[in-house]
Order: C-alpha cells, then structure tokens, then sequence
C-alpha cells in the first residue's frame, strides 16, 4: 500500500502539471487533442468529444497534444485557435502553466497539511551540537563549545526552533569567513558566551568544525486560525523552495560530486513509500518537495521541456519570426530522446540499487 501510495502522488503531480497546460489551452479557446499520462505505448486511453486521454507505459511524465501539425487533423491550417496561430503571449501562457500548477498546487497541499496533521517541528529553541570535530584546527574545539551544547543566538539574534534556527545558524557561519562573531551558548542549562573566528574551507564559506541539529523532539505544530494556516503554509513553502534551488544550484556548479545524488521516478516511489510507512501524514511535505522539482526541472531552457519551448518563443520575439520548424522539430525530438534515455538509465540505475534487488543478486 505504501508503494501505491507514492506512486499515486507522483501520478497526481504529473496530472496537476499536464493539467494545467490542458486548462490553459482550453480557457483560451485553443484545440488540444491529447492528454496523456506518461510515454510510448497506449495501455488505456477514452475518446473524448475534442480530447483523447491515455496512460501510457513509460511513466516518465506526460504531455499535452496539440492538432497544429497533426495529418489527421481536419481543422483548416489557418484557424486562430490553433497554438501555433495564436500570439507569443497566449503560447507562453499555455507552456508555462504547467510549472505555475505545479507551483501552486505545492503550495494547497502545505496548507492541507498545517490545517490538517501540522508540519513537524521541533519544541525547544535553539541548535544542538551532537558533535565537534577533535582536530587540533577546528575552530569550535579551540573555543571550547562541547557536545551537546545549544546554540542560542548569534551576536545577539535569536535562532529561533527547528531547521529554521539551523538553517539561520550555518548561514551566519558560513558568512563570517575570518570575522569574530558571539555565540550565546546553553550548557547543562547555564548561559554563556563563546567568541570565536570561523575560517573559510576550500568554497571560501566559514566553518567551525562542528555538526548541527534541531534542538528539542520532534512535535507537529498546528496552527489556531486559517490566516495562520495560511502564513504558516508560506513559511515551509519559501523553505522547501530555497532548499530546492539550492540544491540545484549546486548540482551545476559542482555536477562530478553531486550527479549520483539525482533520483529518478523509482528512487522517488521508494523514498516516498518509506514515508508512507513511517509517517503517512509527510507524504504532503514529501509531495508539495516533488511538485516543486518538477516545475524547477520544467522550467529550465532543455529541449522537450516547458523552458526550452519557452526559449523558443524568446527567440522569435528577438527575430520576429519563429525558427524553422524542421530545426525545432530536430532538437524538441534530440532532447525527447535524451530525455527518455535519461529517465531509463535512472530507473535502471535505482532498480538495481533497491535492497530486495540487491539481496535477489547475492
């Protein structure tokens, strides 16, 4: 159950953003003749008056079909209410909406979740130190914080709770390369204070050789009043979205290192099906983080993706006429390519490294 449980929010997110290319299309009063779940070989699909909707075999996305250059097709060439007759604005509008729905449906499901089960938390303020590094340069051993010490403040500012508070406590550190900062430090329920001096590592980021965590057990935190359901929903929702463009920012700046950490469709049930094991009630957390990976993976200006059909549209407005459509056709169709045989290989990859496929291979 677990496993369908994740595998049916992945196929939710995928709907919502196909979704909202379909509504976008159709409030505009422009054709689309398919909506499909997924790529290759139709297993199920229902014709409808104007659309035809199918489930494919490859689960690796979906799409939305547009009769433009279908052969089949019995709409005149020149119809404005084809997408290609339509002006740059109405076509952006269409390309885009899938990473706006993902974008906002992110969003809903937090709000579901503070006003239903509340966003885990942590009850006490503060950050604890599990542990410091014993080498003789380590900036935090020389200035004598110790193991389970909790960081309070940082020259004066309150940390606050949570990932929050040590969130706020590494970027401090790490903008202090070689600058003295205070540290208001609680030990065995005394208060004191600790100067000292982070040095810059090999990024030229300060750090003083310790871990960190949130300070306190882990709670789930409801909220008293919509507004507050409202604000508490941004709050974890600007989180999760810096997180995510972080992550990605590091992904192109530093690929050699980070590249095995991406997860194709079979790592993402897997990790999706452990929490629903463990803690159904994060499978919001877990798919408001999915929802907002797709519309960022979206948006990037890639062939076959929502960005690189917005680049397209960026260059015809420079030029004042669209490429040729046999140059797009060949580089939307390299990247389709590419983009299959990339989503093959992680799922290979993942179903090779699963612990019952491990095990059936010893």
């Amino acid at each position: 159950m677990s496993i369908l449980a994740a595998i049916a929010v992945l196929a939710v997110l995928i709907v919502v953003h196909e979704l909202g290319h379909f509504m976008a299309a159709r409030l505009q009063g422009i054709y689309a003749n398919r909506f499909s779940l997924g790529f290759g070989p139709v297993i199920w699909k229902y014709q409808g008056p104007e659309t035809e909707y199918a489930v494919r075999a490859f689960p690796l996305g979906g799409f939305v079909g547009f009769p433009d250059d279908d052969p089949d097709s019995d709409i005149p060439p020149e119809d404005p209410n084809l997408l290609r007759n339509r002006p740059i604005l109405d076509r952006a509008i269409v390309i885009s909406a899938g990473v706006i729905a993902n974008l906002v449906f992110a969003y809903f499901l937090l709000v579901a979740q503070v006003g239903t089960v509340g966003i885990p938390g942590f009850n006490q303020p503060g950050v604890l130190i599990p542990q410091v590094v014993a080498e003789s340069s380590a900036v935090a051993s020389e200035a004598g914080i110790k193991p389970k010490d909790v960081i309070l403040s940082v020259n004066g500012q309150e940390l606050g709770k949570g990932l929050k508070a040590t969130d706020s406590l590494k970027k401090a550190i790490q903008n202090s390369a070689n600058k003295p900062i205070e540290l208001e430090v609680k030990r065995d329920g005394q208060p004191l204070l600790i100067k000292l001096t982070p040095e810059p590592g090999a990024d030229q980021k300060g750090k003083i050789g310790v871990q960190l965590a949130p300070n306190g057990e882990l709670v789930r935190e409801r909220a008293d009043s919509f507004v507050q359901i409202l604000g508490v929903a941004a709050e974890e929702y600007q989180r999760i979205a810096l997180l995510t463009v972080q992550g990605f920012g590091q992904l192109i700046s530093n690929f050699g290192e980070t590249a095995g950490q991406v997860a194709g469709p079979v790592k993402i049930v897997e990790i999706g099906a452990d929490i629903a094991r463990s803690d159904a009630a994060s499978l919001f957390q877990f798919a408001a983080l999915i929802s907002i990976n797709l519309a960022i993976i979206n948006i990037l200006p890639l062939p076959a993706l929502d960005g690189g059909q917005l680049a397209f549209l960026v260059i015809e407005g420079v030029r004042g006429k669209p490429l040729p459509t046999e140059i797009q056709q060949n580089i939307m169709q390299t990247g389709l390519v590419l983009l299959l045989g990339l989503g093959i290989f992680l799922i290979v990859r993942d179903t090779a490294n699963l612990v019952w496929v491990q095990n059936l291979l010893q």
